[in-house]
């Protein structure tokens, strides 16, 4: 039930789908815990491994093993060992983590670039019920309200709380996450609360909430 993170589709029936398969394969099974988590996959699918940055000497780093951890983490170690130690390592040319610039993906850079203009975003709504009588309860969803794009989300005693929906990385335009009731960031992978609160990184600061009282 792989997925990219705040993809827009209905995740609803993921962990349903993955226990029919368990029960298929052991039949006796039962349930204890259920979690998800995320793997960073690299815009070439190949891992980062080397020198952090070339203004910041003697820095490394292994990231974007691509769900390949177990085996790539030993490639990192052997080639950021050589590294330190001054020997040349035959494959440190391919995990080159310097060899892509930050921005290279242009669909990424233009959702970044729909942070623009929404800067002056309401900081209170008097009526909210009027533009989010169509939320379900459990349900989070993007609304346009007076030419600006709030998030929502509805509790299930009916509460509204809203949020900037924009990633407090680099302004990324966040998706609904209706397994895990979170809001997804689709560039780099952080996520938040329903509140509003930053849960993964690489945000670190919690999305602007809006009043609705």
């Amino acid at each position: 039930m792989d997925h990219k993170t705040g993809a827009k589709i209905n995740l609803k029936d993921s962990y349903q789908k993955l226990e029919q398969v368990a029960k298929q394969l052991y039949p006796d099974s039962k349930v204890v815990f259920r979690w998800n988590t995320e793997d960073c996959i690299p815009l070439d699918k190949i891992p980062y491994i080397g020198e952090f940055s070339n203004l910041w000497p003697n820095v490394y780093v292994g990231t974007g093993y691509k769900k390949w951890g177990m085996t790539s983490s030993n490639v990192a170690g052997n080639i950021i060992t050589d590294k330190i130690l001054g020997k040349e390592n035959p494959y440190e040319e391919v995990f080159k983590s310097t060899r892509l610039k930050p921005i290279k993906n242009h669909e990424e850079l233009g959702n970044m670039l729909k942070e623009v203009g929404h800067s002056a975003i309401l900081n209170k709504l008097e009526k909210i019920e009027e533009y989010t009588k169509d939320v379900k309860q459990g349900e989070g969803k993007i609304v346009e309200i007076e030419g600006k794009k709030v998030g929502v989300y509805r509790d299930k005693q009916g509460e509204i709380y809203a949020v900037k929906p924009y990633c407090t990385h680099l302004g990324c335009e966040l998706s609904w996450n209706n397994l895990e009731d979170t809001w997804d960031c689709p560039c780099h992978g952080s996520r938040f609360t329903y509140e509003g609160k930053s849960i993964y990184d690489p945000s670190i600061k919690d999305l602007e909430r809006i009043q609705t009282k």
